[in-house]
């Protein structure tokens, strides 16, 4: 049975965090920490039971932090190249561990994340973790590493600004400055020569807008030279980046979320994928790439499985249910990436965006629920919810570094308001939630049952906008409808994003039922699934389906021809 991957991406860091406290800036020791061992099997069943296939664990990797591992052999890290009190888990410190504040026995961290991987096998769910392969933290010191691997940038020569053979660029003969007060006299932090900065900024003088925690890898592109390609010998960095995922492909992760994608030549992905796949032909590749240009490069050359849909659907769906773009922009949306819907990742939160039900999005999270149920069902892509969307969590915090923007922040010791209600201290109970947290929560995980039916996991795919633009009895500024098909049935899927109930009539040509080799006299029943009541089909409901649909809500029908 072909699967639909249903993807919860979760920081472990805030997730099992049941201090409250919540201080401004805080340290760990004031604000507390999420530890593997909260994902539990009492956790992962819960998780299991609202429809994911897999768990994207955000911020495994060891990464720069300012609280102090010396005493478990970690090198200490500057203050000056960390953003917030946790570092962002984007600023690798070492490609080979696991940060340590996720462990309960700091020298074991490496076994309890082995665990938490068995864990959740054994729950039926895979793993996801986060490859970074554009850029590490200032001060990357790999101690984990296995023996006969070289840290990156040992061999490097630092005489120069490029070398096919370095990990690292640099600015020969400049330190490095950073355009912030720092730390001066003897605590001040050197780094001489320069590297240049993870956001391709080539200067000594990262400003504070730059990535300047970061420092940039060096895969064979010389960027002082008209981007010359540089990729024969192999270079360097793409043997030690091979040598990373094969070591946590061997930890038995079932996947890899490639940050950055885009800023890391094609050639790697396209030289790297299969070699890793054929350790396990089973892995998958997510790509977060936001240049639409690019998609068939990173899927036709670059082998990803998937991509990140960022700027085309997730944009326009924000922006529909935000009405500021009409509904109809939707099927523009998706006609634009040109027959790569199936490889598309689908979402609507996540660490980089803004909560739905922050102000600064929608201010209600219901009111994103036609946007999710487009997301869900259109296509047979992945479909990934960010830990606390279902229960409406609103990111309003102002917790320090990342400051009040309607994100959860990645940088700081924090605890999530929603998911600690619905955690319990570990006993998952509904009466920890507000009334309007659990219906929104019934909600997604009666939306992650039907997309599983066989007319959306596998089924064809067709739009009736434009069978609707002149029908009078339906607004396509505020809302869309299309159709699924499967072998014996069909749904048809319509979105509703008005700020009122609708009394509304659909158009499904004749050539919607050639397409998807359904004969309507052979219907016999259709169930409305969002509220699991049956649906009475009028005459004629196969040119003209009348619906009453509610709010900012959707209806998905299913017939059958048995």
């Amino acid at each position: 049975m072909a699967e639909k991957i249903f993807i919860y991406q979760v920081l472990p860091r805030l997730f099992g965090n049941d201090n409250s406290t919540n201080k401004e800036s805080g340290t760990i020791e004031e604000n507390g920490v999420g530890k593997f061992s909260a994902f539990d099997n009492k956790a992962l069943k819960e998780i299991k039971k609202m429809g994911f296939t897999h768990i994207w664990y955000t911020g495994i990797l060891e990464h720069a932090s300012t609280t102090d591992y010396t005493a478990n052999g970690i090198a200490k890290d500057h203050p000056d190249v960390i953003k917030g009190k946790a570092g962002s888990p984007y600023a690798i410190r070492d490609y080979y561990d696991v940060s340590p504040d996720l462990a309960d026995t700091v020298d074991n961290r490496m076994q309890e994340f082995e665990a938490l991987i068995e864990r959740t096998h054994k729950n039926g769910m895979k793993v996801i973790i986060d490859f970074v392969p554009n850029h590490v933290a200032r001060q990357y010191h790999s101690d984990a590493k296995p023996k006969k691997i070289k840290d990156l940038g040992a061999d490097d020569n630092k005489n120069v600004a490029f070398d096919p053979d370095n990990n690292f660029y640099y600015i020969p003969n400049q330190k490095l400055e950073l355009q912030f007060p720092t730390q001066q006299g003897e605590n001040a932090y050197i780094e001489y020569p320069a590297k240049a900065t993870g956001n391709d900024c080539f200067s000594n003088k990262p400003s504070v807008t730059d990535w300047y925690e970061t420092v940039k890898l060096n895969y064979g592109i010389d960027y002082t030279n008209n981007n010359t390609s540089c990729f024969i010998p192999t270079p360097d960095t793409w043997l030690k980046m091979k040598d990373i995922l094969l070591f946590w492909a061997a930890k038995g992760v079932d996947g890899f979320r490639c940050d950055m994608a885009e800023m890391v030549p094609v050639e790697f992905w396209n030289w790297v994928i299969p070699r890793v796949k054929a350790k396990n032909k089973t892995l998958i590749f997510i790509a977060e790439v936001y240049n639409p240009d690019l998609y068939h490069k990173y899927v036709d050359w670059g082998l990803f499985d998937y991509l990140y849909d960022k700027v085309g659907l997730y944009d326009t769906l924000r922006n529909v249910i935000t009405h500021q773009q009409p509904s109809s922009d939707i099927t523009f949306s998706w006609q634009s990436i040109d027959g790569l819907q199936t490889k598309m990742l689908n979402f609507l939160e996540n660490h980089d965006e803004q909560r739905i039900a922050s102000d600064f999005f929608a201010g209600d999270a219901f009111k994103a629920i036609p946007g999710m149920i487009v997301a869900a069902t259109m296509n047979t892509n992945p479909v990934m919810i960010y830990f606390g969307q279902e229960l409406g969590e609103r990111g309003m915090d102002k917790e320090g570094f990342s400051g009040l923007d309607g994100r959860t922040t990645i940088f700081d010791y924090w605890s999530v308001d929603s998911i600690r209600s619905w955690r319990n201290k570990g006993t998952f109970r509904e009466g920890g939630l507000k009334e309007e947290q659990i219906k929104l929560r019934k909600f997604y995980i009666q939306l992650l049952k039907i997309a599983k039916e066989e007319s959306i996991r596998t089924g064809k795919f067709f739009d009736l906008m434009y069978a609707n633009y002149n029908n009078m009895d339906f607004d396509s500024t505020k809302q869309y409808a299309f159709l699924r098909s499967g072998k014996d049935e069909f749904l048809i899927v319509v979105a509703n994003f008005d700020s009122k109930p609708v009394d509304i009539s659909v158009h499904i040509p004749f050539h919607a039922f050639e397409y998807m080799e359904i004969k309507p006299h052979e219907i016999k029943k259709a169930k409305e699934l969002l509220t699991k009541k049956n649906f009475t089909l009028s005459p004629q409901w196969d040119r003209n389906l009348f619906l009453n649909i509610e709010e900012y809500s959707g209806k998905i029908i299913k017939f059958s021809m048995s």
